[in-house]
């Protein structure tokens, strides 16, 4: 029987792959290659589209980690999204990360114009946490361990 091996990335598809590594990058994030295109039988195939070409960059936490695959699509245009959608919407609501400053964070970020979603949360003794919304509409999920 065939067993996952790893968990490797999530991919994320935006309209301004700039916009949105930028943001990444800003929150911690490193880039670990790209932007790279990608085109030709290999993405037809996969994704089950004729004459698609995309662009990729991959980020990586620092010291490693599941990666965060952005793709913006040159070829076919991009389909429209709801970038307002609260986290209770069906599908991939957000990206989690964890933080050593949750504060600080939240504060620099909301310098940059992306602001909560709601508060910061604690839970129990063991995490605070809060969502940004960031580029394109994305949910962030922030979190810091407590203790």
């Amino acid at each position: 029987m065939a067993q996952v091996r790893r968990f490797d990335h999530v991919g994320i598809t935006v309209a301004d792959l700039g916009a949105v590594t930028a943001f990444f990058v800003g929150i911690g994030l490193e880039v670990d290659g790209g932007p790279m295109p990608i085109e030709g039988e290999f993405l037809d195939t996969v994704i089950g589209m004729t004459g698609a070409r995309t662009r990729i960059v991959m980020l990586r936490p620092p010291g490693g980690g599941t990666c965060l695959e952005l793709s913006t699509f040159e070829r076919p245009d991009h389909a429209p999204s709801q970038p307002g959608a609260m986290a209770n919407a069906l599908g991939l609501r957000n990206v989690a990360f964890e933080v050593d400053d949750l504060d600080g964070l939240v504060e620099r970020l909301a310098a940059d114009g992306w602001g909560l979603v709601g508060g910061v949360g604690r839970y129990e003794d063991a995490w605070r946490m809060a969502y940004v919304r960031g580029p394109e509409g994305l949910l962030v999920s922030l979190a810091q361990r407590l203790g």
